[in-house]
């Protein structure tokens, strides 16, 4: 069986936790990840003023495919630049398409709203982005840190970084490995 590869959306104004804990657990796990910037390879400076360096830009990274799962992480105004990307749309079409995982935080799941993927799935969002989330109906609202429906993981926000990125792991690696991944991260239970 090949390796699993992570496609990781990152975005000016992303937020830098939602975006950096999930690509280290993945990569733990011994996922694959790309870190894809969304206009270039250029550093980008996200939500707080840290400056994280791509892997490649989306464009490059989207021949690449196809992906095990697809990352949206939030922030403002990085998950607005996601959800305004036509080429972002293209990846999370092709995803969907295939029934591949589709995994987004905070605000990073107004992105799917924005593209029309997953309706009709239970969600959760960053509470602040509840109410646009549920704006037409599109979608069932969960108040868990971390929701999984179908192929859908979505989360809460920077706090819920850890377990966002272990339930994608999970999904993708087993318990198991999953479980191996957490030990040394001296989680709270």
């Amino acid at each position: 069986m090949a390796g699993k590869r992570a496609l990781v959306i990152l975005s000016k104004g992303a937020e830098e936790m939602e975006t950096v804990i999930p690509v280290d657990i993945m990569r733990r796990a011994g996922i694959a990840v790309t870190v894809a910037g969304l206009t270039g390879k250029e550093p980008v400076q996200c939500s707080r003023n840290v400056v994280i360096c791509p892997d490649a830009s989306l464009e490059d990274a989207s021949k690449q495919g196809p992906y095990d799962v697809v990352l949206l992480p939030g922030g403002m105004p990085g998950a607005q630049n996601l959800a305004e990307s036509p080429a972002v749309k293209e990846v999370l079409k092709d995803q969907d398409g295939r029934k591949g995982l589709i995994a987004a935080i905070c605000a990073g799941p107004t992105a799917l709203l924005a593209h029309g993927i997953g309706y009709g799935s239970t969600v959760t969002t960053h509470p602040a982005m509840k109410e646009k989330m549920m704006a037409g109906d599109h979608y069932k609202y969960s108040e868990a840190r971390v929701q999984k429906d179908g192929h859908y993981i979505t989360s809460r926000g920077p706090g819920t970084s850890f377990e966002f990125g272990l339930t994608i792991v999970e999904e993708l690696m087993g318990a198991e490995v999953a479980a191996q991944v957490k030990a040394p991260l001296i989680m709270k239970d």
